[in-house]
C-alpha cells in the first residue's frame, strides 16, 4: 500500500496496516479491536463530549456528579463516598469538583440529618434544570453518532462491550 492511500484509512486501518507490514506475527485482529475502541472513544469525546460540555460551560466531572445525582433520584442526594461510588470516574479531585458546582449554584453540601459529622450534596433546583437540558442533548448526541447502525446492531455491541468489560474487570493488572 502506499503512503497517500495510508492517509485515506481511519487510524485504526492504518495502524494496522502498518503493523501487519511491520510484524506480520502480531495477532493483528486483536489490536485492530483495540485501535478501534481507542479510536471510537476518541470521536466520541472530540465529536460530542467535549463540545457538550463547553457549550453548558462544565467539565467532565463535574457534568458526572450531576449526572450521577440526578439519577440517583429524588430528592437527587448522595454523600460524597456514595457519590464517588456510583461515578462512571475515578475519585481525583472530588472536593475540587464540589467546590465549583457549589460556586456555581448547581449543588448544595447540607448536614446529613443520619450523622451530623457527615454532609449530603444535593442538586438545588438550578442544578437539575442545567443536568436535565444536558441529558436530551446528550443523548440526542450520541444517538446522532449511532445513526449508522441499525437498533439491533446497537444492542449486539452493548452486549458485546459488556462482556468484554466484565472480562477485564476481573483481571489483575500485571506488577
Amino acid at each position: 500500500m502506499s503512503r497517500q492511500n495510508e492517509r485515506e484509512l481511519s487510524r485504526a486501518d492504518l495502524a494496522l496496516q502498518q503493523w501487519k507490514r511491520e510484524c506480520p506475527e502480531l495477532n493483528a485482529p486483536v489490536m485492530s479491536l483495540f485501535g478501534r475502541l481507542t479510536e471510537a472513544s476518541d470521536l466520541l469525546d472530540k465529536l460530542h463530549v467535549t463540545p457538550l460540555h463547553k457549550r453548558h460551560g462544565l467539565r467532565r466531572g463535574e457534568f458526572d456528579v450531576l449526572a450521577t445525582l440526578r439519577r440517583s433520584g429524588k430528592p437527587y442526594a448522595l454523600s460524597p463516598t456514595a457519590l464517588y461510588r456510583s461515578m462512571m470516574m475515578s475519585s481525583g479531585g472530588m472536593t475540587n469538583r464540589l467546590d465549583r458546582l457549589e460556586r456555581s449554584g448547581l449543588v448544595n453540601r447540607r448536614p446529613n440529618s443520619d450523622d451530623r459529622r457527615a454532609v449530603v450534596v444535593e442538586l438545588t433546583e438550578q442544578g437539575l434544570n442545567r443536568i436535565n437540558a444536558m441529558l436530551a442533548e446528550h443523548v440526542a448526541g450520541e444517538e446522532s453518532l449511532l445513526a449508522a447502525l441499525s437498533q439491533e446492531q446497537c444492542e449486539q455491541l452493548d452486549a458485546l462491550l459488556a462482556a468484554l468489560i466484565d472480562s477485564m474487570s476481573r483481571q489483575t493488572p500485571p506488577e
